[in-house]
């Protein structure tokens, strides 16, 4: 999707000869099978693991930290191995988007028109709403320590990426529809009203 915002604002004439439909497969398809792939490892080797004890996790979904906590082995080769692979998942395209908003960004900054500027930025600001959200919340989520009391923050900041921004996703985008804008204004208008 960045990439998609950087071609229609850095390079606007080309937008439709590079962005056409065999690329567009290319990047959906690589997606996924870089996404299946570089996670099907994981799920590989949790399976290798001993459980003994408690069977219950104290999380609302089975997320894989929780999921360790409850092995008896050595996790230390699985931990490594998420480190590892985080890289090409998680800090990557990560390294790329904010690449791409940086040129557009600069771009949109060389525009001379206040509207032509404005224009430009609302067509970005749908996607970098859902970035910021997912990638803050994630960032928040795994980098954080959960120990003590902040397990239970853990637990609602995961649930925020998993169930609120995928929720949300279709309505920050149809935020920009003129026919939504102006149904909200009437609901909003009403409720003030009554």
């Amino acid at each position: 999707m960045s990439y998609d915002r950087y071609l229609a604002i850095c390079d606007p004439l080309h937008y439709f000869t590079i962005m056409d439909f065999r690329l567009r497969l290319l990047l959906a398809m690589g997606s996924w099978v870089l996404g299946f792939a570089l996670t099907l490892i994981p799920g590989i080797l949790v399976t290798t693991l001993q459980y003994c004890g408690p069977n219950v996790i104290d999380h609302f979904f089975c997320d894989l930290a929780p999921f360790l906590k409850l092995s008896c082995s050595d996790v230390y080769v699985v931990q490594t191995e998420i480190i590892v692979f985080s890289v090409p998942i998680i800090l990557l395209p990560f390294l790329y988007i904010i690449t791409s908003y940086v040129n557009i960004f600069v771009s949109i900054m060389k525009i001379s028109s206040t509207t032509g500027r404005e224009k430009a930025f609302s067509t970005c600001s749908s996607h970098l709403t859902i970035v910021c959200m997912y990638y803050g919340t994630l960032i928040i989520v795994y980098m954080v320590p959960a120990n003590g009391h902040l397990s239970s923050l853990n637990k609602s900041l995961s649930l925020l990426y998993i169930v609120i921004t995928p929720l949300l996703n279709p309505v920050v985008y149809s935020l920009r529809n003129k026919e939504l804008q102006a149904a909200m204004q009437k609901i909003i208008c009403n409720k003030i009203l009554v």
